[in-house]
């Protein structure tokens, strides 16, 4: 099937969709499956039936939309929530509940999240209430009926589970204290009535959304959701993120990894000390052997000195850079890529490991110089490309974005048909 931009242009206006972040070929895979299932005879025939039926409208973007969340991602965001939520109960003398959103909600990993972070922190039921909103009803009701697979449990601390779920035939089941703090609707981010009656809120977290839109449409939504955050609010967001939002107005609150945002300048210092938390991973599976231009050996020559780590144990050092960056130690991954790369041949993975310790500290350029580094060895290197985009939409150069998206795009279709 080829490429038809109808298709494109109807989930550009509902969803804001900017099909280089996700590329064309998940597009055609998902109109190819619904083709399929209403017994569509060709595309113009699905495509009539698209215009009448609000039902397959909605099926296609399901079809597209392909959640990827889980339980407590990003720690530091909810650890950072929770001492901010004392600290806001303090200014507003307990008067009323604090107000949470989270959207897109997805499955509802993440609104469960913040509810238990704040349970968890001491906070009283009466005194906190989340709402989560997606654009997906089939997510919506996934996250309603609040039963989970191992797949949304993930990393070494899985206590929460323990105080949180009842395990069952098929899964774990949210626990009633946590569901009744979280309330659930489908709802679209660009409708320009959404929540129009609500009042505003204390935290908003919409996170790895921007990414995926072009920038006149990241601009309406970041208008939309400046309206649904309190003047004095934070909103969070996702970690290759942070550089769109400088350009609106918003500076980080100072805490690292935990990709907070406020409305104010003169909130953008810290209110208290953080512990670092786990930075997203990558597989760290090694790459292939190849030339070294970019060692941090100023002179590298063919007969290499004995080294500390055996070659060997490469893939090792490359999971203990992983391991040390998701405990949130950035001084000890950075030494660890260091090393990395005085002891063995340069890989794509550790410099988009420095490329991201540089991104969530702040320095934007040297994650941009390490980023490219990574490019240079593995050219199709779809995190790096992104975050990369990110780099670049945020200093104005929407076209050099985009052409990094495209690639992205077709690393990933690359990728998906591979394993087809």
């Amino acid at each position: 099937m080829s490429s038809d931009p109808r298709f494109s242009a109807f989930l550009k206006e509902r969803i804001g969709l900017d099909v280089a972040s996700v590329g064309e070929a998940i597009i055609e895979r998902a109109v190819r499956q619904r083709c399929q299932s209403s017994q569509a005879q060709s595309t113009q025939d699905y495509w009539q039936l698209l215009q009448h039926s609000h039902d397959e409208q909605q099926a296609l973007i399901e079809a597209v939309i392909v959640p990827e969340t889980w339980f407590f991602r990003y720690p530091e965001s909810f650890a950072t929530l929770a001492r901010l939520a004392q600290l806001r109960l303090a200014e507003i003398k307990q008067m009323r509940a604090l107000r949470i959103l989270s959207l897109p909600c997805s499955t509802g990993e993440e609104p469960y999240s913040i509810a238990m972070a704040l349970l968890d922190a001491g906070l009283a039921p009466h005194q906190f209430k989340v709402q989560g909103m997606d654009v997906s009803p089939l997510s919506v009701e996934r996250a309603q009926r609040g039963v989970y697979g191992k797949n949304s449990f993930r990393g070494a601390d899985l206590e929460f589970r323990d105080r949180h779920f009842i395990e069952e035939t098929g899964g774990y089941r949210i626990a009633d204290r946590v569901r009744e703090q979280v309330r659930l609707q489908v709802g679209n981010l660009l409708d320009p009535t959404l929540l129009a009656n609500e009042p505003t809120y204390d935290f908003v977290f919409c996170r790895n959304l921007l990414i995926y839109f072009d920038q006149p449409t990241q601009k309406q939504v970041f208008d939309v959701l400046k309206e649904l955050t309190h003047v004095d609010g934070v909103l969070f967001i996702g970690p290759a993120e942070g550089s769109l939002l400088g350009r609106h107005g918003m500076r980080s609150i100072g805490v690292p990894q935990s990709f907070a945002f406020s409305r104010h300048v003169e909130q953008a210092a810290p209110v208290f000390v953080p512990t670092p938390a786990p930075i997203p991973q990558r597989s760290t599976a090694p790459i292939p052997r190849k030339p070294r231009p970019f060692s941090t050996v100023s002179t590298v020559s063919t007969q290499v000195a004995p080294v500390k780590v055996p070659h060997s144990d490469a893939a090792d050092l490359l999971g203990q850079i992983a391991t040390l960056a998701n405990e949130g130690k950035s001084a000890e991954a950075r030494a660890a890529c260091e090393r990395y790369l005085s002891s063995h041949p340069p890989v794509a993975q550790v410099f988009y490991w420095l490329g991201l310790l540089s991104d969530v500290a702040g320095s934007a350029l040297e994650a941009q110089g390490y980023y490219r580094k990574a490019l240079y060895l593995e050219p199709q290197h779809a995190q790096a490309l992104m975050h990369l985009a990110a780099l670049l939409e945020s200093q104005g150069d929407s076209a050099g974005a985009r052409r990094l998206q495209a690639r992205a795009a077709r690393s990933e279709r690359a990728h998906s048909e591979s394993e087809r």
